[in-house]
């Protein structure tokens, strides 16, 4: 059985977001009996629209030819953009060379982007579209998520810097307001495009996020900032991407987001 899709994400098969089940495809839920139940290897997927060209969005996503998400807008991310029930962080799909299309949701005649990707058996998988400023051509970044267990009193946090605008630069994780000239970075030198790895040493709580081009001068920071989030709520045991990005049309100033992944 080959090119085989499956996304576990409802009880039943439901409107626009499931098709008829066939021979080769179905979707169903991860607690559906019988033949609803994969018959191989899966991983898991998340998509995040980081497409800066505002002539091409939003878009819709079609995963392995099934309808993954629809009017995806400029750092929208899909399946958690889906219709309750649906609300997961990531689909399952087989293990295997996975296809994902872009059309554009105003005319969907018109295809934005085909990627092209792996995902391997029990893995967790974000495909990150990049690029397209100006009509330039749309590609890919890939990361590969950690959602193993988180230890009770810590949350799990990596950045993600997809910001051409801001190039490399150093994370700062602080209470609000907090002066960054004594301030440790919690990952620094995050080059674009790349990521950090994963930081597993801070206590749950609110705080600012600040990134500065990498290796700024300590009193120089707080009139450095080129992306932040003035404030975030971090759960005990829970898991988060920060991602830093440009603007929807590309450039700066950047911007900075924060994704759930558990």
């Amino acid at each position: 059985m080959t090119k085989i899709s499956n996304l576990l994400n409802t009880r039943a098969v439901r409107g626009a977001w499931c098709v008829t089940v066939v021979a080769l495809m179905a979707c169903g839920t991860k607690e559906a009996a019988g033949p609803l139940e994969p018959s191989g290897p899966t991983g898991r997927v998340r998509f995040v629209n980081l497409i800066t060209d505002p002539a091409r969005n939003p878009v819709n996503a079609i995963l392995e030819k099934v309808p993954f998400g629809v009017n995806l807008g400029y750092t929208g991310s899909t399946p958690s953009s889906l219709p309750a029930p649906n609300t997961a962080n990531y689909s399952a799909i087989y293990a295997g060379d996975r296809s994902l299309v872009l059309k554009k949701t105003a005319d969907t005649t018109v295809t934005v982007a085909n990627l092209t990707f792996n995902v391997a058996a029990n893995t967790d998988v974000t495909v990150y579209a990049v690029g397209g400023t100006n009509g330039a051509a749309v590609t890919q970044f890939l990361t590969t998520d950690d959602n193993t267990s988180v230890a009770a009193g810590t949350t799990r946090l990596r950045i993600v810097n997809l910001s051409p605008a801001a190039g490399a630069v150093d994370v700062f994780i602080t209470a609000p307001n907090a002066d960054l000239s004594t301030a440790t970075p919690v990952a620094s030198g995050v080059a674009e495009p790349g990521s950090s790895t994963y930081v597993t040493t801070i206590t749950p709580g609110t705080y600012q996020v600040r990134a500065v081009p990498a290796g700024t001068a300590p009193a120089n920071r707080g009139a450095s900032v080129v992306a932040s989030i003035a404030s975030i709520s971090l759960a005990s045991g829970a898991a988060r991407t920060i991602v830093i990005a440009d603007k929807a049309a590309g450039g700066g100033p950047s911007t900075a987001f924060l994704l759930t992944d558990q």
